[in-house]
């Protein structure tokens, strides 16, 4: 196919995908009497995800309450720049998941949230999936952090074995003292595992509570051309993520304070945004996606 001819396909696509973001029916507005809680798979998701309806939740008198499943301690590219050297397994990794859950907690109170509202749990980056099934009881050994334990103090079960019937404890743990009226987590479509795999704790969770159908979806990874363009783009919508078109989306609308405020939480995740900052701005859009 002629370079000029996948260009034009790739423009109808796109255009495609905005009418669908701009016809998209809106989010409900969240109430004083709502209690949501974000499953965040890693530092920074809980802002890409739903930086807007944090705060428009807030505002309106709801409770909001944040739990961070891993402290995003495999990524070796972030450790590559903050370590400066290339011996990073071990220690040197470890010490990345230690900046992060400080990130992450900075980032919550931006928005202005407690500090009894968030909670890491700190199980390992890279491994949540194989903890679904494979290592459910079985500790998970992380080739990142070189240990089968949660390594951190600033989390609910420091010293926790890396299993998966321990992470759905801790999480079990955390909705049942919230109580949530609305959770909100990665869609089983997230083309990352860690993203998919704690969508999929949280509905375990949720239906044994008999309260899945509490639970909207939102989508982070859907491969490397989404979201498009890449940059700080405050006037477009978010486009339905291409690797799950047949959802129903619903689009929640931010006002320009609100992308403001959202940039600034992803700015505090400064591990990543050395890195990543492309791909973070690109979330700060008009709108933000969520699914039934």
């Amino acid at each position: 196919m002629k370079p000029a001819l996948v260009r034009f396909v790739l423009a109808t696509v796109a255009l495609g995908f905005a009418a669908v973001a701009a016809s998209a029916p809106p989010f409900p507005e969240p109430q004083s009497d709502d209690r949501i809680l974000i499953v965040s798979p890693h530092p920074d998701d809980e802002s890409l995800c739903c930086g807007g309806l944090i705060q428009r939740a807030l505002a309106n008198g709801a409770h909001v309450a944040i739990v961070w499943v891993t402290a995003g301690d495999a990524f070796e590219l972030d450790a590559l720049v903050t370590e400066r050297h290339l011996r990073l397994k071990g220690a040197g990794m470890e010490r990345l998941g230690h900046m992060r859950i400080a990130e992450a907690l900075a980032a919550g109170e931006h928005y202005g949230l407690p500090r009894d509202a968030l909670d890491v749990l700190g199980y390992p980056d890279r491994g949540l999936h194989g903890m679904l099934e494979a290592y459910r009881d079985l500790p998970y050994f992380s080739p990142y952090t070189r240990s089968d334990r949660v390594p951190y103090a600033r989390v609910l079960s420091p010293g926790a074995r890396n299993t998966g019937r321990n992470l759905e404890r801790d999480l079990a743990r955390v909705v049942n003292d919230f109580a949530p009226t609305l959770v909100l987590a990665a869609a089983p479509e997230d083309r990352h595992p860690d993203h998919a795999a704690s969508g999929q704790f949280a509905l375990r969770v949720m239906t044994r509570r008999g309260e899945a159908d509490r639970m909207r979806y939102f989508v982070v990874h859907s491969g490397s051309r989404w979201p498009e363009p890449r940059g700080l783009h405050p006037n477009l919508p978010l486009t339905p993520p291409p690797v799950a078109p047949l959802r129903d989306w619903q689009s929640f609308e931010l006002s320009d304070e609100e992308q403001q405020v959202k940039l600034a939480a992803l700015e505090l995740h400064r591990t990543q945004w050395e890195v990543m900052a492309h791909f973070l701005r690109a979330f700060v859009r008009r709108t933000e996606l969520f699914s039934p």
